[in-house]
């Protein structure tokens, strides 16, 4: 058996890489998972995806997600916790509904290498022993990319360095002196706790005919964040944000 990690951009058909579409070719088998949590349209972006890139010749297997517990003071366990149920259930499929000659496939939202846990998972299924397969990970566009290219941005200053993180760090990365800053996963938009001159250039569901942008003055676009956020997840069901944030 083989399995392939491939990368499929933040969500837009037209977002793949020659590589992730000579990928998908390959595959007999795709493992999707699914949420059941109001974002079952992720799963219907996966097949517009693959009637876009590929001649249909593969089965689509969809794994219902194991829930999973959302107390902050357990984080790093309950994500641990969360990502051995899911090893489970999808070495589960690999016994009961793949042969052992086929190519399974995973499609992994932006750059498996970046806020996501599918390498991780993969490996748990390889460390239970039940399943042998080699794996490979074919690089995909993330959406910090998408983001910087959206509004003209490089993400760089002139020989300073790039802080990415998420938005339940922002406020620690910020005191540790961080002030050009890349953040994801931040439901909550830390950034309006922010004190001081700060710019912002935002982006949801990037890629999807649904995107949104915002840029400006952080403390004078807040409003406009919040109001196209709400038309993000209005549209689709769910919202991905990023955001890059630089003081003064």
């Amino acid at each position: 058996m083989r399995v392939r990690l491939i990368g499929i951009g933040p969500g837009g058909p037209d977002d793949l890489t020659v590589a992730a579409v000579h990928a998908l070719e390959s595959v007999d088998v795709f493992l999707v998972p699914d949420k059941k949590r109001g974002v079952d349209d992720l799963v219907a972006v996966r097949e517009q995806i693959l009637r876009r890139h590929t001649s249909g010749s593969h089965r689509m297997i969809v794994v219902p997600d194991p829930p999973r517990d959302r107390n902050p003071e357990r984080y790093g366990d309950e994500v641990r916790d969360w990502h051995a149920a899911r090893a489970e259930a999808y070495e589960t499929v690999l016994l009961e509904q793949v042969r052992e000659d086929e190519t399974v496939g995973f499609l992994v939202w932006g750059d498996p290498s970046l806020y996501d846990s599918t390498i991780r998972v993969v490996e748990r299924i390889l460390d239970r022993g039940r399943v042998r397969f080699d794996y490979d990970v074919v690089p995909g566009v993330s959406s910090v990319q998408l983001l910087a290219a959206r509004h003209r941005l490089v993400l760089n200053t002139i020989g300073g360095p790039i802080t990415v993180t998420t938005g339940r760090r922002l406020m620690q990365d910020v005191a540790a002196g961080a002030s050009n800053i890349v953040v994801m996963l931040d439901g909550g938009l830390a950034c309006a706790d922010l004190d001081g001159a700060w710019n912002i250039w935002w982006g949801a569901n990037l890629g999807t005919d649904d995107e949104e942008l915002v840029a400006g003055p952080l403390a004078e676009v807040l409003p406009a964040i919040r109001e196209a956020r709400a038309r993000a997840k209005g549209a689709r069901g769910w919202v991905m944000d990023t955001y890059l944030l630089r003081r003064g």
